[in-house]
């Protein structure tokens, strides 16, 4: 059994004071294991991307404490990557800019860090668009450029935010494909938010389930079994399974905060 790299205890979140105050979540115990690849699934407006940036330390906890190996989490910090739904890539940078600009800002010697480039630029298979702008790419592409370029500061977690949700479903699925084989390659601890339940079945070793708002952990189901690459999992019985039982906790969420 891995170890826990990642605890967190009592948190709950409040934006704003008094009567007008959004109780975004309350009482979230979770520990995640070394290596773990962890998904995120509830209703919308359930608090998982707030859940995250909290992990990512851009938000302090109303109550609570997050804590990383045994250190409190006070802020960002080069140890947590982080890849949003929107490309966050500089316009005015290349492919090749793009992925290294973390390693120019920690002071890589540029040798060193065209080493790392190429690697990654392998890695995310975008040999050729190297000299490209991000205009010039498609939106697939540009996600495999946000994720290169979190991936070459080699962060010990990396933290997914709805990443795929803008793109079609079959570069959805390519992206992935790939995501799983880096995880597999390079065994990160990876959070992943979705509000997609099948991607989160497909991807997490573990999948939360979070309650409608204020956002609570409902339920944590360990997947247990591989589900292959490709398309191979669409005729694996216990995904299909899995895959139903959490979307009807979900919906169950989804129809109590619409009644």
């Amino acid at each position: 059994m891995s170890v826990s790299c990642l605890e967190m205890r009592a948190i709950e979140m409040r934006y704003g004071d008094g009567a007008q105050a959004v109780h975004a979540l309350k009482g979230i115990d979770l520990d995640i294991r070394e290596h773990e690849f962890i998904t995120i699934v509830g209703p919308s407006g359930c608090g998982k991307s707030t859940l995250l940036y909290l992990v990512g330390g851009f938000l302090r906890p109303s109550a609570g404490s997050l804590s990383l190996r045994g250190h409190p989490i006070a802020g960002p910090g080069p140890d947590r990557g982080i890849v949003f739904q929107r490309y966050s890539l500089f316009p005015w940078l290349t492919v090749r800019g793009n992925i290294g600009y973390g390693l120019d800002e920690q002071g890589v010697p540029r040798a060193e860090r065209n080493k790392i480039v190429d690697e990654y630029v392998r890695l995310v298979h975008l040999q050729g668009f190297e000299d490209r702008y991000p205009r010039e790419l498609s939106g697939g592409m540009q996600q495999r450029v946000a994720l290169a370029q979190t991936l070459a500061c080699k962060p010990d977690i990396l933290l997914m935010d709805e990443p795929f949700g803008a793109l079609d479903a079959q570069t959805r699925r390519i992206l992935q494909d790939e995501v799983r084989r880096i995880w597999r390659r390079d065994t990160k601890t990876v959070l992943f938010v979705t509000h997609d339940v099948e991607e989160a079945v497909a991807l997490g070793t573990r999948i939360v389930v979070m309650a409608a708002r204020p956002g609570r952990i409902k339920e944590v189901h360990e997947r247990g079994f591989d589900v292959g690459d490709g398309e191979e999992f669409e005729t694996n019985a216990a995904f299909a399974a899995l895959k139903l039982r959490i979307w009807r906790s979900v919906k169950a969420e989804v129809e109590a905060a619409n009644p």
